[in-house]
């Protein structure tokens, strides 16, 4: 099955606060097929995924550092929403390392500046082998 091709197109959804970040996935992701939502906030992110239920979520860690709250896998699963959840983060290891990263419902991390081609990649493999749960069941 080829991503982003058929009967259903893979939906990713992109929450960062930086616009430009957002624009530069945005764009990888849809040249190579993806559907792409996007929220520039964790509470965006979270109102963002409920409706349109995306297949994986890219997120920046600082995005939710900046809510002194609940992290969105929190929130979302808390909704009883299983989306895998990659972080795309300028945060240094020593912050990555301190962090539960399994404990918050994250999948994995990809250090900025990301390459999108190594992000579309990833998805690919992990959506199309069925590692990660169909969000939309």
């Amino acid at each position: 099955m080829n991503i982003g091709q058929g009967d259903r197109r893979q939906t990713i959804l992109l929450v960062d606060a930086d616009p430009h970040a957002r624009k530069t996935l945005r764009l990888a992701l849809e040249e190579d097929g993806f559907s792409v939502g996007e929220a520039c906030n964790t509470q965006e992110g979270e109102r963002t995924a409920r409706r349109i239920r995306p297949n994986a979520i890219l997120a920046d860690l600082m995005t939710d550092a900046a809510n002194h709250g609940a992290t969105l896998p929190e929130r979302l699963h808390a909704a009883g929403l299983a989306i895998p959840m990659y972080i795309v983060t300028s945060g240094s290891d020593a912050v990555l390392s301190s962090i539960g990263l399994h404990e918050l419902g994250v999948t994995g991390v990809f250090l900025k500046p990301a390459d999108p081609a190594i992000i579309i990649a990833t998805l690919k493999i992990r959506l199309a082998s069925g590692l990660e749960q169909d969000a939309h069941a």
